[in-house]
């Protein structure tokens, strides 16, 4: 069987979603917001993107947010 390095069709990216905003008030968001600005003055943006889908998954956990 011969295996093949060829795509079978074009890439279609979408531009990434806009970084979350941390409700004012709150420390946990607070704690979140922190860590990624940490990150990303590091040069860590892998650590700036968990950081950012653990601050959505806060948002919607309890603040409601889609």
């Amino acid at each position: 069987m011969k295996s093949s390095t060829v795509q079978s069709g074009p890439v279609h990216l979408s531009v990434p979603k806009a970084p979350p905003e941390p409700v004012s008030g709150c420390r946990d968001c607070l704690h979140h917001a922190v860590r990624r600005a940490n990150a990303v003055s590091a040069g860590d943006y892998s650590k700036a993107t968990d950081v950012n889908v653990s601050l959505r998954a806060h948002l919607r956990d309890e603040h409601g947010a889609e």
